[in-house]
C-alpha cells in the first residue's frame, strides 16, 4: 500500500470566521492581489477593512471562468504592482484564478509551459506567492485544491496547472457567505461536489485517508442539498454543503477524479456550460457504465463495494444496491432541474472528438476502469 496526503497547511470553517481575514492577511504581506468576481461590491467590506489596516490592493475581477490570456495579463500586472500576495474570493473560478495568480507571481515563464495535456506540463521553479482562498460557493473545493482550472481558448478546453504548492495557505470556509447562492447554482455546485466525493471514493488512488472523508461529504450531501436548493436561507444546510464540498477539494486533490471530469474539462472548454450541470448530467450514466465494465471486466475491484456504499449513504436503506444509488442520482438530478447535454448545444456530431479527448484527460488516470471509445460515446448518447 502506497499513497501520499496533501492539504491546505490551515483550514478555518464556521460561520462568521471571514470576518477576520485581514488579521490573517497580516502575517503574510503588506500589498495584497484582491480577486473576485464579477460583483466586487458585495466584498466592499472586506476592502475597506483591509485598506483600513494599512493594506495595499490590486483589484482583479474575474467575469466568468479565466482564460490562459487573461490570467498571463493579471499576473504581469500584479507583478508590476509588487504584489506580495492573493486574497481570493469567490466561486470556484475565482478562486482558480487566485491560485494561478499566485503561481505567476514567483513564476514569469509563459502560462502553457505550466499546463497539463496542451502546454508543456513543467513544474514550478518557485513556491507560490502566499494564498488566503475564501469560498462563496459549495461545490468545487478549490480553496484546498492543488490545481486551476483555466480555459485555454487557442485549444478549445479547459486544463490545469498543477502543483502540490499550488494548494492555498490559507482556506477560511463561511457558510454564511454561501446564502446568497440562487437555486440553480446552488443545484449545480453542490452536484459538483458530489460528483467529486463519488469519483474520488472509487478512484483507482482511493486511500484510508481518502475514503473516510468521502463517507463523511457523502452523508452531508445527501441530507443537506435539498434543503439548501429549496431554502436557501437554512444556515445548517449550508454549513453541511459548505463542508461537503470542502472534503471533496481534500479528496480530489489525493485521490483524483474519474470519467465524469474527463468529459467536463472538454465539454467546458467547447461549449462553456456551467460545470456542475456538466457533471450532473453525465454522472448517472458513468456510474452506470463503470458498474458494468467493473462487474465484467474487474469483479475483484473495490470500486463496485465503493459503489455499492455509496448508494446505501444516499438512499439511507442499509439494503441499497449499486442501481439505488444510480436511481437516487437521477432523482436528484431531476428534482433540482438539471438539463441533459442536449440543452448544453452538444449533438450527436460531437461525441467521438469528446470522447477522444476525455480519454486523455489527466482526471480519467482516476477512473476506476479503463473504458472503450465505444463506452465513452454511449455515456455520452445516454446523457442526451
Amino acid at each position: 500500500m502506497q499513497f501520499q496526503f496533501s492539504t491546505a497547511p490551515k483550514i478555518i470553517f464556521g460561520p462568521g470566521t471571514a470576518k477576520a481575514i485581514p488579521d490573517h492577511v497580516s502575517r503574510m504581506g503588506r500589498r495584497a492581489c484582491l480577486v473576485t468576481g464579477s460583483r466586487p461590491e458585495q466584498f466592499q467590506w472586506l476592502m475597506d477593512s483591509l485598506e483600513h489596516n494599512g493594506f495595499q490592493l490590486q483589484l482583479i475581477f474575474v467575469k466568468g471562468e479565466p482564460d490562459t490570456v487573461f490570467i498571463s495579463e493579471c499576473a504581469a500586472k500584479a507583478r508590476s504592482q509588487s504584489c506580495d500576495m492573493v486574497i481570493a474570493i469567490g466561486g470556484g473560478s475565482v478562486l482558480d484564478a487566485g491560485k494561478a495568480l499566485a503561481a505567476l507571481l514567483t513564476n514569469s515563464r509563459d502560462v502553457l509551459d505550466y499546463l497539463e495535456v496542451v502546454g508543456k506540463g513543467l513544474p514550478l521553479e518557485n513556491r507560490p506567492a502566499p494564498l488566503i482562498a475564501v469560498p462563496t460557493t459549495s461545490g468545487t473545493g478549490s480553496e484546498v485544491t492543488s490545481n486551476a482550472v483555466l480555459l485555454s481558448p487557442e485549444h478549445g478546453v479547459k486544463i490545469s496547472m498543477r502543483s502540490t504548492d499550488m494548494i492555498p495557505d490559507l482556506a477560511i470556509v463561511d457558510p454564511e457567505l454561501t446564502l446568497s447562492m440562487p437555486p440553480n447554482v446552488t443545484a449545480a455546485t453542490g452536484l459538483d461536489a458530489l460528483t467529486q466525493l463519488m469519483e474520488a471514493f472509487v478512484s483507482r488512488f482511493a486511500s484510508p485517508i481518502t475514503s473516510p472523508l468521502c463517507r463523511e461529504g457523502l452523508s452531508h450531501i445527501a441530507r443537506a442539498l435539498r434543503t439548501a436548493y429549496t431554502d436557501g436561507a437554512d444556515i445548517e444546510a449550508r454549513s453541511s454543503m459548505s463542508l461537503a464540498s470542502l472534503l471533496s477539494g481534500i479528496v480530489l486533490a489525493n485521490a483524483r477524479l474519474g470519467a465524469v471530469h474527463g468529459f467536463a474539462a472538454p465539454i467546458g472548454g467547447q461549449f462553456h456550460a456551467p460545470h456542475g450541470n456538466v457533471c450532473a448530467a453525465l454522472l448517472p450514466q458513468v456510474m452506470r457504465t463503470n458498474i458494468r465494465a467493473l462487474s465484467e471486466r474487474a469483479p475483484e475491484s473495490p470500486a463496485l463495494e465503493a459503489y455499492a456504499e455509496t448508494a446505501r449513504i444516499l438512499t439511507g436503506n442499509s439494503s441499497a444496491t449499486t442501481a439505488d444509488g444510480i436511481d437516487w442520482v437521477m432523482e436528484i438530478c431531476s428534482d433540482l432541474q438539471i438539463p441533459g447535454l442536449a440543452a448544453m448545444g452538444i449533438t450527436d456530431k460531437d461525441f467521438p472528438e469528446l470522447a477522444e479527448k476525455a480519454a486523455r484527460a489527466s482526471s480519467m488516470k482516476g477512473n476506476p476502469i479503463e473504458l472503450t471509445q465505444a463506452e465513452l460515446i454511449k455515456i455520452l448518447r445516454r446523457s442526451y
